[in-house]
């Protein structure tokens, strides 16, 4: 008959932590699979993608990131839309929307609309780029790399550059019937900003960086 099994030879019956991994959708615990590149891994129980390695990934994110940076510059202080009506034309940014709601009780309004749709998603590429781009040129991290990573992914449900796209496109819908309203080159910088954003998003591969992150130079 064999002896029952003590803590101690159940704890050395479990493989080690670094081979383990949860899935982060419904917390299954698997061993950590061999992967390639182009190689996808999903959770076997509630298919979650887990893993997603890709060639020069570091490189294609930073690429975006400054495309990110690049656009946003220009959403925020070209022309959105004009809006035309009597006879009377005014053309308006972003930047201009927001001050108008700068002064009095409106003013910390005025202060979230920057925040949530031009300084979060600025602030996360900046985070972005700093964590990648050493890793790009096989360096080590920079200091506080692992830091910065964790506070980009922490602000990213906050960055609603795309929720605002999506607003401004109702609201436009109402107005074509009183007024008449030309997109400015805001408008599609923001749009192409958000499609950028998407590609960027689901580019990254947590594990690839993570991984690269914890690895040694």
């Amino acid at each position: 008959m064999s002896a029952p099994n003590t803590p101690a030879t159940a704890q050395a019956a479990l493989p080690p932590l670094e081979t383990l991994v949860a899935c982060p959708a419904c917390d299954l615990l698997m061993s950590v699979p061999e992967l390639t590149s182009e190689t996808r891994c999903r959770c076997p129980r509630c298919h979650h993608l887990l893993y997603a390695p890709r060639k020069q990934i570091f490189a294609k994110v930073i690429a975006l990131s400054l495309t990110v940076a690049i656009l946003m510059v220009g959403a925020v202080f070209f022309p959105f839309l004009q809006i035309s009506a009597g006879g009377i034309s005014h053309a308006s940014s972003i930047f201009d929307a927001a001050l108008a709601f700068s002064d009095g009780l409106l003013l910390p309004l005025s202060v979230a609309v920057m925040a949530l749709i031009v300084v979060l998603p600025m602030l996360r590429v900046t985070l972005l780029i700093y964590t990648l781009w050493p890793l790009s040129q096989g360096h080590r991290p920079w200091p506080q790399a692992r830091r910065a990573m964790h506070f980009s992914e922490a602000i990213q449900p906050w960055s609603m550059a795309e929720i605002f796209v999506v607003g401004a496109v109702v609201a436009l819908v109402k107005l074509a019937g009183l007024a008449t309203v030309t997109l400015g080159p805001a408008f599609w910088a923001f749009g192409l900003l958000v499609v950028v954003v998407t590609v960027k998003d689901n580019l990254i591969c947590d594990w690839t960086l993570w991984q690269a992150l914890d690895t040694p130079r």
